[in-house]
């Protein structure tokens, strides 16, 4: 982010009063109304849906320095999805009219606003084209490299992906079944591609990675 932008968003979101959730409370629902805008300080929040057979699909990992709901919020429209806490979080709340005043008067956070729309647009196409043409491997190979671009920092043993991913949360994001990404995840690190620091992921052959998520 443009740092002007974030120093801006930063000042903002420091009038307004700050909240504390634990790991799992749901912060949205569908139907909500949008009344306020949260921006995230500390922690991670998935935005997701659940099927009518009870299958859930994450759609976008929030990290430290991004806002939501945003659709809501720009259309004036209720909540479409689920809201919830990855990890312990923290988190300022700012009213919906104040926001939009704010993102009027300052075109830096407004720019910011839709390269990040765009940015996430991108990501959903490329989870799309690996959901169709892809194979299992291609799937998973394909998400964890997504996560490190979104989340990763550069350490010694590799990359480390810094919100951390259960199966479930993998397979959550890919929309198939956990035990099918315990296999390939398995397949990977017996691959000495990919490893453990906790309960956080770490890729350790970025490139022999890359090369398993290509479509063939």
């Amino acid at each position: 982010m443009e740092k002007k932008a974030s120093e801006k968003l930063n000042n903002f979101f420091s009038n307004f009063k700050k909240l504390f959730f634990k790991k799992g409370v749901t912060i949205l629902r569908p139907d909500d109304q949008a009344h306020s805008i949260f921006y995230l300080k500390k922690g991670y929040t998935r935005l997701y849906s659940i099927s009518k057979d009870a299958q859930e699909l994450t759609f976008i990992i929030y990290k430290p320095g991004d806002f939501f709901p945003l659709i809501p919020v720009i259309n004036d429209v209720p909540v479409s999805y689920y809201m919830e806490a990855m990890t312990p979080l923290e988190l300022y709340q700012a009213p919906v009219g104040e926001f939009r005043n704010f993102i009027k008067e300052n075109s830096s956070v407004l720019y910011e606003l839709l390269a990040r729309i765009l940015t996430r647009l991108e990501g959903v196409f490329t989870r799309m084209e690996y959901a169709i043409f892809g194979n299992a491997q291609n799937k998973v190979a394909a998400i964890i490299l997504i996560c490190a671009e979104r989340f990763g920092e550069v350490e010694k043993k590799g990359i480390l992906i810094q919100v951390p991913l259960t199966h479930q949360d993998i397979a959550n994001l890919l929309g198939v079944a956990r035990e099918t990404v315990s296999i390939e995840m398995k397949k990977l690190q017996k691959m000495n591609l990919i490893d453990y620091q906790g309960k956080h992921l770490v890729i350790k052959n970025i490139q022999k990675l890359k090369d398993k998520s290509v479509l063939s």
